[in-house]
């Protein structure tokens, strides 16, 4: 007796492969984020002027944005490509120990992102200009 077993359609599986590519960068750039981290740091720490620090904010804001990029990835390609079709396998996905260890580190580095948006990076007071 056969059964009837669904493919996952095609989109889904070029989809787990790009990701499964974008995923083995992760490492290197949550170690490139680590290292923006530990340069904003070192200015605080220093007293430089606000432009400097807004460079610094910003550089750590595009390496950890790419970090977040490589781990969604890795979290998708976890969950298997029949996740990409189906919301109840990526439900069940997530319960796993490794989707769970994706879902916490993809929660971690969008808390860290959002925070440094919010006050690791510096406004920069704009002239206003004057009114006639």
């Amino acid at each position: 007796m056969a059964f009837f077993r669904p493919r996952v359609s095609r989109e889904a599986e070029v989809r787990y492969h790009a990701d499964q590519e974008i995923s083995k960068s992760f490492p290197e750039l949550l170690e490139k984020a680590r290292q923006a981290e530990q340069t904003l740091r070192e200015l605080r720490a220093a007293a430089v002027d606000e432009i400097e620090l807004l460079a610094a904010g910003r550089e750590f804001d595009r390496t950890l944005t790419d970090a977040l990029r490589a781990a969604e990835a890795g979290q998708r390609a976890t969950f298997g490509v029949k996740a990409y079709d189906n919301r109840i396998a990526r439900r069940k996905a997530k319960a796993t120990p490794d989707g769970a260890m994706w879902t916490a580190e993809v929660d971690r580095l969008r808390t860290l992102r959002e925070d440094n948006r919010m006050w690791g990076i510096p406004r920069v007071p704009r002239p206003v200009p004057a009114s006639h």
